[in-house]
């Protein structure tokens, strides 16, 4: 292969993975000669571990992962490996562009690299110990959803790293006229584009950044921690978060098990580190474990922020009229309330209508049937309508006769379920819900999940554009 071909196999792989360190890693492997087939084929490797010393490969100013100092994440990370093994850390530091894998991992100066996606195939992976995904950033005084299809991201500069997988959203939904580009394989000795991308939220310069987790969430915590920051909405055919792991050669096979056992039992420290990091991570069903934004002077392990508890949150009287993105209750009265599981089996059990209330953006009052409009798309889940802004706090009386007639027509006259959704926090779903049995429908269910606990569950999603009332046409 050659170095421009190799290059170009690389910007296919930064396109679908976003995770420029991927990227560097591959490139230093399709490079610099260093690849699993190469170490596979050897029949006889015995592991090549120095028992006495924890040998990590590491960047030296690469913040929040690691630095020379000792200040990162992964640099923490590694203390407690050594700390387990009871020996000395040795790094051999190289800085993470091309070679970097070649230089260090591949000529055996150290034996692990403490994070790395574990998706890849370069080296071999350890079990992964956390998972993350891209974020939106945004100041207070804004209110978003996470999802590109927001309406309220319109007309807002949004800073992005171009061939990431939010950026492809971006140009999916028609928001590329207001972005604002920043690099995303750069030398990190001299280039910080994440640091960037927040400062200028903070200062206003943007008004939303989307960056890889563990990143944005740091310099969230060091520049300003009042700003927000939230899962972005993951969407049919585009991946959003990684499981991470650790990177070891091939055929280490008593390494990797070591590792692992360490991994087990000292899970939680792990985490109270990448917590104190303010390190965005999912849990098994890819639900946020929310962590409060720490100021540079916390200390080191802070207790996770807990989420309000559902219970406290009481079932108003009427309908919820405004910040409909929050926590909501538990229940519904009147209504089943389920999770993913179990509406996957109800669909298996009973004739089921799918109904999806998410907002989306309305054709501008006064434009022509001339002018160009192009409907909003939303990745749902597969099978379901559409029904957008249905569950705002007050319908026109127009769109209350239109709502009413389509939940009419889609339970056939009462026969079928409605189950009415749309994103975790999303007080529009129970608003809609709460309506259909208003109007005296009694089969009824909520799944306050929506999309995103639907997606993380490995079901499918396809993309829509939403259902209007006549008189909205």
């Amino acid at each position: 292969m050659t170095g421009e071909t190799a290059l170009r196999a690389i910007s296919r792989v930064v396109h679908r993975s976003g995770i420029a360190l991927l990227a560097i890693w591959l490139a230093g492997a399709v490079l610099g000669g260093f690849a699993p087939h190469a170490q596979a084929a050897e029949t006889v490797n015995p592991d090549v571990v120095d028992r006495t010393t924890l040998r990590v490969c590491a960047d030296p100013g690469n913040l929040p992962y690691s630095n020379d100092k000792g200040e990162g994440f992964e640099n923490r990370i590694a203390e407690i490996i050594a700390e387990e093994l009871d020996v000395p850390i040795a790094y051999t530091w190289f800085p993470q562009t091309i070679g970097f894998v070649r230089r260090t991992l591949g000529e055996k100066r150290c034996d692990l690299i403490i994070g790395v996606a574990a998706t890849n195939e370069l080296m071999q992976n350890t079990n992964p110990y956390y998972k993350s995904t891209y974020v939106m950033v945004y100041r207070a005084d804004t209110d978003l959803t996470g999802s590109l299809g927001d309406p309220a991201l319109q007309g807002k500069k949004i800073g992005v790293q171009p061939r990431t997988p939010v950026a492809s959203l971006l140009a999916r939904h028609g928001l590329m006229g207001h972005m604002k580009s920043y690099p995303l394989v750069v030398d990190t000795r001299l280039e910080k584009p994440a640091r960037q991308m927040v400062a200028d939220v903070s200062s206003g310069e943007i008004d939303v950044a989307l960056g890889w987790g563990p990143l944005a969430g740091y310099w969230v915590r060091e520049i300003d921690p009042t700003l927000r920051m939230v899962p972005v909405v993951p969407e049919a055919g585009t991946r959003l978060s990684f499981l991470m792991s650790m990177g070891i050669r091939y055929n280490e096979p008593d390494w990797k098990h070591t590792l692992n056992r360490i991994l087990r039992k000292r899970k939680d420290d792990i985490t109270a580190v990448l917590t104190a990091y303010n390190v965005p991570m999912l849990d098994r069903k890819g639900q946020l474990i929310e962590v409060a934004a720490q100021p540079r002077d916390k200390p080191a392990s802070p207790a996770p922020r807990e989420k309000p508890a559902a219970a406290s949150i009481a079932e108003p009287d009427g309908y919820r009229m405004e910040a409909y993105r929050a926590p909501v209750p538990r229940t519904l009265t009147g209504a089943r309330t389920v999770d993913a599981e179990t509406l996957i089996d109800l669909i298996k059990t009973e004739d089921i209508a799918l109904i999806d209330v998410f907002p989306a953006a309305r054709k501008p009052e006064g434009r022509g049937n001339n002018q160009l409009w192009r409907e909003p798309k939303r990745a749902t889940i597969k099978g379901a309508l559409w029904l957008a802004n249905m569950g705002v706090g007050k319908l026109h009386e127009d769109e209350e006769a239109a709502f009413k007639a389509e939940l009419s027509r889609l339970s056939e006259g009462g026969k079928r379920t409605l189950a009415f959704f749309c994103e975790p926090d999303c007080w529009m779903s129970w608003n809609a819900a709460k309506r259909a049995m208003s109007y005296g429908f009694d089969k009824v269910v909520w799944f306050p999940g929506g999309v995103s606990e639907w997606n993380d569950a490995g079901e499918l999603l396809e993309e829509t554009r939403p259902w209007r009332p006549s008189a909205q046409e």
